[in-house]
């Protein structure tokens, strides 16, 4: 954009798109689950034992919690290497 052409720009950019996508599958799980979908990595939440349909019954017990923090993790990662 603007012509700019540095590979450290390029880089960050790549970063916050990564950080801005994790925000927004996260914050549209709530809306996604009340149409029966869900759009998370299946590994992680087989990690802390969550199913596809604790998110869509909409339970907040901590496993699924756990599933919310280390996706958003993976957010907090890409905006700490544009820093």
């Amino acid at each position: 954009i603007l012509g700019v052409r540095d590979i450290h720009a390029d880089h960050a950019a790549s970063h916050i798109g990564k950080a801005q996508g994790i925000v927004t599958c996260l914050r549209a799980t709530p809306y996604h689950s009340t149409r029966q979908k869900v759009l998370l990595p299946l590994d992680i939440c087989m990690l802390h034992g969550v199913s596809q349909e604790d998110f869509i019954r909409g339970k907040q017990e901590k496993n699924v919690r756990d599933v919310i923090y280390d996706i958003a993790s993976q957010a907090h990662i890409h905006l700490e290497h544009v820093r």
